[in-house]
């Protein structure tokens, strides 16, 4: 009878030792995700993603900060072929870059929210507290892409106008960004960045 319950015993547990590695492969630090996120101009084909986990990388956006919790930030989801292809047609020469990317993004921010109080500019910075409110959601967007396995490409090349008759934006809402969604289809090189002490500086 040992005989027959050792080797079981022995596959049980490479079955559960294989799933703990599959567990930490998957599991990514922060620093992991900074470290293999990038601007991705090539897109597998074919490859789809699903309306809950577009859901799931949206709500992570919603624990982004804001001016006083105004929460300013508005996305408009081209996922179904029609509107894909009509987004498409509106980003300039960023679409051979994306034409194979699942989803397309719009990112927006309402105005005269952060920023304002009571209605009025608190300093000349303005609606540009919104601009930098989406921005930080857009990072979160794309961070969160990340960790669960997506690819993105945030894209400043758009027609605004269009895009706000494509999916009837309000009037009270600048049109930022369009994001593409999707898989890498080649492994991007690391881009070089500038010495941190050009950047930063220290007071003591």
């Amino acid at each position: 009878m040992k005989k027959h319950i050792l080797p079981i015993f022995a596959a049980l547990t490479g079955l559960l030792l294989s799933g703990c590695a599959q567990n930490q492969t998957a599991t990514q630090s922060l620093d992991d995700v900074f470290a293999s996120r990038r601007s991705i101009r090539a897109y597998e084909a074919g490859k789809t993603i699903s309306e809950a986990e577009i859901r799931e990388l949206l709500t992570a956006t919603q624990n982004a900060p804001s001016w006083a919790n105004q929460q300013p930030s508005k996305y408009y989801v081209a996922i179904g072929h029609e509107k894909r292809e009509a987004v498409l047609e509106l980003i300039g020469g960023n679409k051979e870059r994306v034409i194979n990317a699942p989803v397309l993004v719009v990112s927006t921010f309402e105005t005269g929210k952060s920023g304002f109080f009571r209605g009025q500019p608190v300093d000349a910075t303005g609606d540009l507290w919104g601009a930098y409110d989406n921005g930080l959601s857009n990072a979160y967007f794309i961070l969160k892409a990340r960790a669960m396995g997506f690819d993105t490409l945030i894209m400043g090349m758009r027609n605004a106008d269009a895009l706000r008759t494509l999916f009837e934006i309000p009037e009270n809402e600048t049109i930022l960004a369009v994001i593409a969604l999707g898989y890498r289809a080649q492994e991007p090189k690391t881009p070089a960045h500038r010495p941190l002490d050009e950047v930063v500086k220290f007071y003591f």
